[in-house]
């Protein structure tokens, strides 16, 4: 299916927790009948406590606060902020509690990672930042850099539905009938701004490839230039061949991936692709400067995305996310500044020559955490008929599975 723009929208691009969180606060403040929050973290950190006043202020004056949480990334968040919540009329749910930490069940990975904010049916706030500070972290990997969008416009009559219907699924299965929506907002979308967006989930019915196929639309018709920033990047066979023909017609292809990390298994699985991505004629470059969750991608200056879903098979196959994809020059080329800016003052470029030229304990390591992340994804239920051997490295394909 086609992604559906809409025009007429007004959007505003925040860089990292230090321009979302003000502006989110200060909207929540705002609200006069409902807010939906959707977040797989909510810490336990300053910026958690902000968030969750600002909500429990917003319950005083008689909004409507529903707040969804997922069970894996805020696993401590009933005993952390849900009693407190309830106590003052906010509505939070967790999606899929966890049973047990070392217990590992078929639909365990299929979390809700999506990050989304939609206020008064007016306002949505759409990107990869979790309600976490930015500083909460090892000190090496201090601040997080991340990206997220806010967005008034015709945009809120796809995102607001799905917001909706996310709330009462989760309601129906926690068995919470009080919970349930009495009431339908219509969505303000008459035309604010002249910026094309479309907002895009993934789910594991309808929409099961929607974000893919968005990705693998902008990159096959890419004349110039593909720059993509994922945090988590192991991308699958549609999406790599994607890349590989684009680069033979010679687009120039540019990845920003993290080199400080908070999941060593997906950094060792994506470095084991590093030899056969760099034969393809495509750039790849580490953020050092400290951690980096973005989910972004510019292509030829004019289309480009933000979102929750990263370019990996938990994101693209299991999990439930959101991104916005943008068609508007002067949006687009606000993010390649930012990217732009990112790569020449915190990355370093990965060289082919010299990681080829590592100790066989090394590679060995990479392609173990490989075939790692292949078999959790095989026990969901997907992928391993997609996981084949290529020519040159037996037994192991450095694409894995999206279909």
């Amino acid at each position: 299916m086609a992604t559906e723009f809409l025009p007429g929208n007004r959007l505003t691009l925040l860089n990292s927790g230090a321009e979302y969180f003000p502006a989110l606060l200060h909207d929540i403040d705002d609200a006069q009948s409902e807010i939906f929050l959707e977040s797989y973290i909510f810490a336990d950190d300053a910026i958690g406590h902000a968030v969750a006043d600002a909500l429990c202020r917003a319950a005083a004056r008689g909004v409507q606060v529903n707040v969804t949480v997922d069970g894996f990334g805020g696993r401590n968040f009933s005993t952390d902020f849900l009693p407190r919540l309830n106590a003052a009329g906010v509505r939070a749910m967790i999606f899929r509690p966890e049973i047990g930490r070392f217990h590992f069940y078929r639909h365990r990975l299929r979390r809700l990672h999506r990050k989304l904010v939609v206020i008064d049916a007016r306002l949505l706030f759409v990107g990869g930042i979790n309600i976490v500070d930015d500083n909460n972290a090892q000190e090496d990997m201090r601040p997080r850099f991340d990206y997220a969008v806010r967005l008034e416009g015709p945009v809120l009559a796809q995102a607001y539905p799905a917001v909706r219907r996310m709330w009462e699924i989760v309601a129906w299965v926690n068995f919470k009938r009080r919970f349930r929506l009495t009431s339908s907002a219509t969505p303000v979308c008459q035309a604010v701004g002249e910026q094309l967006a479309a907002f895009l989930i993934r789910d594991n019915i309808r929409h099961r490839n929607d974000i893919l196929n968005a990705y693998i639309a902008a990159i096959g018709q890419a004349r110039h230039e593909i720059l993509i920033a994922n945090a988590y990047f192991l991308p699958g066979v549609r999406f790599g061949r994607a890349l590989q023909v684009a680069a033979k017609r010679g687009v120039e292809i540019t990845v920003l991936l993290q080199g400080k990390t908070d999941h060593p298994l997906l950094r060792f699985a994506t470095q084991a692709l590093y030899v056969a991505v760099l034969k393809s004629k495509i750039r790849i470059f580490e953020y050092e400067k400290s951690f980096m969750h973005a989910k972004v991608a510019v292509i030829d200056g004019e289309w480009a995305t933000v979102g929750s879903s990263n370019i990996d098979p938990f994101s693209l196959l299991l999990a439930k996310e959101a991104n916005l994809v943008v068609r508007d020059a002067a949006f687009a080329g606000q993010l390649r500044q930012s990217l732009q800016e990112a790569l020449s003052d915190g990355a370093q470029e990965v060289v082919s020559a010299s990681f080829a030229r590592q100790h066989f304990h090394s590679r060995l390591l990479r392609w173990l955490s490989y075939g790692v992340v292949r078999l959790l994804v095989g026990l969901t239920g997907y992928g391993p008929k997609h996981w084949q051997a290529d020519e040159e490295t037996p037994g192991v394909n450095p694409d894995s599975a999206e279909e």
